[in-house]
C-alpha cells in the first residue's frame, strides 16, 4: 500500500461546502505516481518512455468530506493481469472511509500502439501492494 495525505483547498469545495466529487479523481491520480514510477522511474512522458494508459476508472462516494481536515489516500493493487492491472484507492477523513474507487491501467507501447505484457520484475513490485478485495 502507498499512502499520501492531501490537504483540501478552499477551491475543492462545492456549494454545499463538501469536497466536490471531481476533486477525488485528481487526488487518486496523484496517488498513482508511485505505481507509474515502477514503469517509468523518471516519469518522462515521451512516447518512447511512457508505458501506461488508463482504461477505466470508477468511484463510490460513501461519506461526505469537508474543508479543514486532511484526507488520506490509500492505494493498493487489486488485480494483476497479463497486460493490465487494477489499482484500488480509498479516501479517508477523520478515520472514516469517504470514497473508494478503481483504476484499470494498461501496459502500453506508444510507438507500436499496442498493449504489451507486464515484465516479471514489475509484476513482482506490483504484487508487494496487492490486496484481496471482498467479492461481494
Amino acid at each position: 500500500m502507498y499512502e499520501i495525505t492531501v490537504e483540501p483547498r478552499f477551491g475543492d469545495i462545492d456549494g454545499l461546502r463538501h469536497i466536490n466529487n471531481t476533486v477525488v479523481a485528481i487526488w487518486f491520480e496523484q496517488a498513482r505516481n508511485p505505481f507509474f514510477k515502477m514503469f517509468t522511474p523518471n516519469l518522462s512522458t515521451k512516447h518512447e518512455d511512457w508505458k501506461l494508459i488508463m482504461a477505466h476508472t470508477d468511484f463510490d462516494f460513501v461519506s461526505q468530506m469537508e474543508l479543514g481536515k486532511n484526507v488520506q489516500i490509500r492505494s493498493y493493487v487489486s488485480r494483476i493481469g497479463n497486460k493490465s492491472f487494477t489499482l484500488y484507492h480509498e479516501a479517508w477523513q477523520d478515520g472514516v472511509l469517504c470514497v473508494k474507487g478503481k483504476a484499470v491501467v494498461v501496459h502500453f507501447d506508444f510507438i507500436e500502439q499496442k498493449s504489451v505484457p507486464i515484465p516479471e520484475d514489475i509484476r513482482n513490485q506490483l504484487m508487494e501492494h496487492y490486496i484481496e478485495l471482498d467479492k461481494n
